[in-house]
């Protein structure tokens, strides 16, 4: 079971994380502008996207239910390569705009003041939305490549809590943690992980009958590596990779490793220059764009 929780802790961590800074920001943008009556606009567009992240994953999990054997595997197989797509997306989209989260997340925040209340609600609806779906996919595939629910699922409320925990810390400035380096590490994690997905994604639309090449086998170690042994559940749990694999399977795991990890090593190690913050971006806590992150005592 905590073999299949890892990916989902990973995940649940990372894009809770995410999802905390943007509302921490806004709250304390919000508190800096002495606007705290407008607080609870914001806590309700974190319901909505809470409630339509949770929407989302029940209305997978019933489609996938209904369904027939072959029909389940093509759409599982479908899901996962976009749940890869989202989650490769994320990835970069979190390592360019790090360093400058706070600035965009303050200007937002005074353009929906300027409009009225909707617009706040909305805007925190769509900072924390977006995690959530992406979650919700990736937690509901974790969970199809492991068979059972159960693991994913505690792995990944282990995670949110614990990225809860951390923001709350952020916010109270009790705690300060190199993002730049938490981001890239969790990255690459991500990365390995998402390889793996997409190398059963790819198996279940074989098995659908959606691509060719079903038993063409690469490899098949199911006579000399026992797949019930821990070791073999701990690799198929973490990695995805399996005793028995297609070409098509370990092309598109080697290929997806090899092109998507060298591309986010390379910008991280030729990271573009930060613009100097403003004094006000400053103390919306322009910290939890960088390096660090520190919010204000409410």
């Amino acid at each position: 079971m905590w073999d299949d929780a890892f990916p989902s802790f990973l995940i649940g961590l990372r894009e809770g994380l995410e999802a905390g800074l943007i509302v921490s920001i806004l709250v304390a943008t919000l508190v800096r502008a002495d606007q705290r009556a407008r607080l609870a606009q914001v806590w309700a567009g974190v319901l909505a996207a809470i409630a339509l992240s949770l929407s989302f994953g029940a209305v997978l999990t019933f489609t996938a239910a209904n369904l027939p054997t072959s029909d389940q595997e093509a759409f599982g197989g479908a899901l996962s390569v976009v749940a890869v797509a989202f989650v490769t997306a994320m990835v970069f989209w979190m390592r360019r705009n790090a360093r400058n989260l706070s600035g965009e997340i303050k200007e937002k925040v005074a353009a929906a003041l300027a409009v009225g209340s909707g617009m706040l609600v909305l805007t925190s609806f769509l900072a924390v939305g977006r995690e959530g779906l992406e979650t919700a996919l990736f937690i509901w595939t974790t969970a199809q490549t492991a068979g059972s629910s159960t693991g994913p699922l505690l792995g990944a409320a282990v995670g949110l809590v614990l990225a809860a925990g951390l923001c709350w810390a952020l916010y109270r400035r009790v705690l300060k943690i190199n993002l730049t380096r938490f981001f890239t590490w969790t990255g690459v994690g991500l990365i390995i992980i998402a390889a793996g997905v997409l190398g059963y994604g790819l198996r279940d639309l074989q098995e659908g009958g959606v691509l060719p090449g079903g038993s063409a086998f690469a490899f098949d170690l199911g006579g000399s590596v026992d797949a019930n042994s821990w070791y073999a559940t701990l690799v198929q749990g973490v990695f995805n990779l399996t005793t028995q694999m297609t070409w098509l399977q370990i092309t598109a795991y080697a290929g997806y490793l090899a092109v998507v990890m060298t591309l986010f090593v390379r910008g991280v190690r030729t990271p573009a220059a930060a613009p100097t913050p403003t004094p006000a971006a400053a103390e919306a806590g322009s910290a939890a764009g960088a390096d660090s992150v520190a919010g204000p005592t409410a």
